[in-house]
């Protein structure tokens, strides 16, 4: 829901933190096997650290402003600069890099309330950030890892992603030779592993270029959607330092990733994609159980207990309206599941297993539909 209370900032629903959930899960699992360490940093920070990394000065508009004890603070726009900050609490070792952090990072943006959009265009955004500290020859390793992390998240939801280097933008940081050697670095990935790409005149960050993916949903709209992006400014600015094989110290080079793009946007686009016929694994709610008269409500209710204590998104629909007005109110919810349960399945400890658009499937052990339920949860089949 929206409130005028909070203009382009959506409360999330226990349906709507489902999802989110889910998405959150797969994020974390896969950040963690590819070698990301999470973190969590503050949202509001001096002025003086927006005015080192140059968002003051590029990003001014869209920032949020305040006073702390007469100290000029500002909202965080971007996670970069947090991550810098840790990243430089320590003295680091070639030995130590690649580091790789990533967030949940919740920034904030003042977008006009002209262009506020739903999900899809806010000013509370959440996004799947990470940014990895390494040296200048393990950029190319670097950045294949960031796009067969997207191509792996996309594939699941059906996206055939399309490559886009965006170049140095007019308004931007940093000399030619250092923008030629960024921009080098992105087309030798790319061709190293011989990804087609089309070329971004001019549509780089500020602070360096960067790989953009695009897809196409279910209705053949274009979204941009996963960004990874080559910075040799920010380490320059907040002087980052490793101490180099041969005992000196030198600066690493900085990529900003981000796949999904913010959470709000990346649901918006999926609950369109799906036109809310959401996976078995993503679906707000897997399963619904049906009693077919007050007798079975009891049984009904432990069927959908037992599938909670196994981790399903289970509920019970033990209303007083006939059973097929209330098949019909679950398949209009798209609930990948429906369950019934008469005499028959009291009496069997089964349960009548309806499947979303396909219909009746016959009886099935309560503990079987479980299994199968968890199973096709963790492959998250489509």
């Amino acid at each position: 829901m929206f409130s005028p209370f909070s203009p382009g900032s959506p409360f999330w629903r226990p349906n709507g933190m489902a999802v989110w959930n889910a998405l959150a899960d797969l994020w974390r699992e896969q950040n963690r096997a590819r070698g990301y360490r999470e973190v969590k940093t503050p949202i509001l920070y001096d002025v003086e650290l927006w005015r080192q990394s140059g968002h003051l000065e590029k990003f001014r508009e869209n920032m949020y402003f305040t006073e702390v004890e007469d100290r000029p603070m500002g909202l965080k726009p971007m996670n970069c600069p947090a991550h810098i900050l840790l990243y430089g609490d320590e003295r680091r070792s070639y030995r130590d890099l690649p580091i790789r952090f990533a967030e949940q990072g919740l920034v904030h943006r003042h977008e006009p309330s002209g262009t506020l959009h739903g999900l899809l265009r806010v000013r509370h955004i959440t996004q799947d950030d990470a940014h990895i500290f390494c040296t200048p020859d393990q950029i190319e390793d670097e950045v294949l890892g960031c796009l067969d992390f997207g191509f792996y998240l996309y594939e699941l939801f059906g996206f055939e992603p399309r490559l886009e280097l965006s170049t140095r933008p007019d308004n931007r940081l940093g000399t030619d030779e250092l923008w030629d050697q960024a921009e080098g670095a992105l087309a030798g990935a790319l061709e190293r592993r011989g990804l087609a790409y089309d070329i971004g005149e001019g549509e780089g960050t500020f602070y360096g270029p960067k790989i953009d993916l695009h897809m196409t949903d279910s209705i053949g709209r274009s979204w941009q959607l996963g960004t990874v992006q080559l910075d040799y400014q920010m380490p320059d600015r907040f002087d980052l330092q490793y101490t180099g094989a041969d005992n000196a110290e030198h600066q690493p080079v900085m990529i900003h990733r981000a796949l999904f793009g913010s959470f709000e946007r990346f649901i918006g686009i999926l609950i369109e994609h799906y036109a809310g016929e959401f996976p078995v694994w993503l679906a707000p709610v897997q399963t619904i159980v049906l009693p077919i008269a007050d007798r079975h409500a009891d049984y009904a209710a432990s069927v959908a207990a037992r599938l909670r204590e196994g981790g399903a998104r289970a509920e019970l629909d033990d209303r007083s309206e006939s059973l097929g007005r209330r098949i019909r109110d679950a398949e209009i919810r798209k609930i990948p599941y429906i369950l019934v349960a008469g005499d028959r399945e009291v009496e069997t400890g089964q349960v009548a297993l309806r499947e979303h658009r396909k219909g009746d499937e016959g009886a099935v052990g309560v503990d079987e539909f479980a299994e199968r339920l968890a199973r096709e949860t963790v492959e998250r089949s489509a």
